[in-house]
């Protein structure tokens, strides 16, 4: 368990399943309960600096703004950086676990600088999308414009 500054945004998932949330949650994809309140149906999860919450539906105080249908989450991926996504991949497939989207290597801008990631992207239980990325390195992006412009 990481030590230090709570984030300031943490999400809290409504779930229909909280143990089944954390079944794929922590023993597929690396988070641990920080702390939980099953009577009420809640845990507190994190893996390094990102942190969820999950909250069954019908257990204690749930906040709707409108009906919840599935899948949940519709419009919002929760980004998660981890140091290698391979052991996350690992477990996921071996659970036969479908992605959203295939790994892939990516680069995006950023001012002058283009970050690289290694990431693939996963549904929760409750159609939550996931998208698990590690860092491969930086590059400077005027000098990849440059090139491209001379061709």
């Amino acid at each position: 368990m990481t030590i230090g500054l709570d984030p300031a945004l943490v999400p809290e998932l409504l779930v229909r399943d909280v143990d089944a949330s954390i079944e794929f949650w922590c023993t597929l994809c690396g988070f641990e309960i920080r702390y939980q309140r099953p009577e009420e149906g809640f845990a507190y999860i994190m893996r390094g600096a990102a942190h969820v919450m999950l909250e069954q539906a019908g257990i204690g105080r749930n906040w709707l703004t409108g009906p919840l249908e599935a899948p949940h989450g519709r419009g919002v991926n929760f980004q998660v950086i981890v140091s290698d996504v391979e052991p996350i991949l690992a477990a996921l497939r071996a659970a036969g676990v479908s992605l959203f989207m295939p790994p892939e290597t990516k680069w995006y801008r950023t001012d002058d600088q283009e970050v690289g990631v290694r990431q693939f992207l996963v549904t929760d239980p409750d159609g939550y999308l996931i998208r698990f990325q590690s860092s491969v390195g930086r590059r400077n992006a005027n000098r990849i414009r440059d090139l491209d412009q001379s061709q």
